[in-house]
């Protein structure tokens, strides 16, 4: 797959060494299919391949979305994410690339943060969100869970108690919030967000490649122990997503109406 190939994703170099990824489907919120998640891997590849490029800034197309996460009416219609390059939907591997790519990466969340899309932004170095960016998760709502990096690892962000209250209530918390909990590091209007981004990403341009990078690998190691967790995680979620009562959830969503996880019990 090539950048001129894609049809979900943007890449954009800006001046200063800093690139520009941004999740091109503001009609579904930014969701991700099979196809996104392909293109956003090869985003990141291309970027920490290139010598022009010292900063990442992950980010969502228009006003309302940053990433509302997988695309639940696709796997509810389809069964599945869609077509990908591999065969396979490579969600584990883009959390692996973002966590892997020896450069900062900054998420410049432009609105909904919203499960799927949630775990992107926590994943990233920074984060910085406009005024109205919103965070929360929605995967118990819509029969689909992260056991892995995007529970255990907002654990470490945020907090035991919070991660679990953000994870078993649902609710959105709005950014104020998001910076009080230590979810996200600044909080800006929303016409000030890519240029803070990009401010961020030509500072740390001009610091040694070399000890962001080991800098970057010293935070990690900490939590890397949490990749076998998530291997297990996402085994079990794909055996899960096929269950009735995970095809619920999904069905719901499109349908417009209350889940009835209540047979399940």
């Amino acid at each position: 797959m090539r950048i001129d190939e894609f049809t979900d994703v943007r890449y954009e170099v800006h001046d200063g060494g800093v690139v520009v990824i941004t999740i091109d489907r503001p009609e579904r919120y930014n969701a991700f299919r099979g196809r996104t998640v392909d293109e956003l891997i090869t985003a990141f590849k291309t970027a920490w391949a290139s010598k022009d490029v010292a900063a990442i800034v992950l980010t969502g197309a228009g006003e309302k979305a940053f990433c509302a996460g997988g695309d639940v009416k696709e796997r509810a219609e389809t069964g599945s994410y869609g077509e990908t390059e591999w065969g396979t939907f490579e969600i584990e591997r883009l959390h692996r690339m973002i966590r892997d790519v020896p450069k900062p990466v900054i998420a410049a969340v432009n609105g909904v943060a919203v499960g799927g899309g949630h775990v992107l932004h926590v994943l990233c170095d920074l984060s910085v969100a406009a005024e109205h960016a919103r965070f929360g998760q929605s995967g118990p709502r819509v029969g689909s869970f992260d056991a892995g990096f995007g529970s255990a690892y907002l654990a470490r962000v945020v907090g035991e108690k919070r991660a679990r209250q953000i994870w078993f209530l649902l609710d959105l918390y709005d950014a104020p919030t998001a910076e009080r909990w230590g979810l996200v590091n600044e909080v800006v209007a929303a016409d000030e967000l890519l240029p803070t981004a990009l401010a961020w990403g030509r500072k740390m341009a001009g610091y040694s490649p070399t000890a962001l990078r080991f800098l970057k690998h010293s935070f990690n190691a900490d939590t890397d122990h949490l990749a076998g967790i998530s291997h297990l995680a996402f085994d079990g979620l794909e055996l899960f997503t096929q269950s009735d009562e995970g095809m619920e959830g999904a069905k719901a969503f499109t349908e417009k109406r209350d889940p009835d996880f209540g047979q399940f019990r």
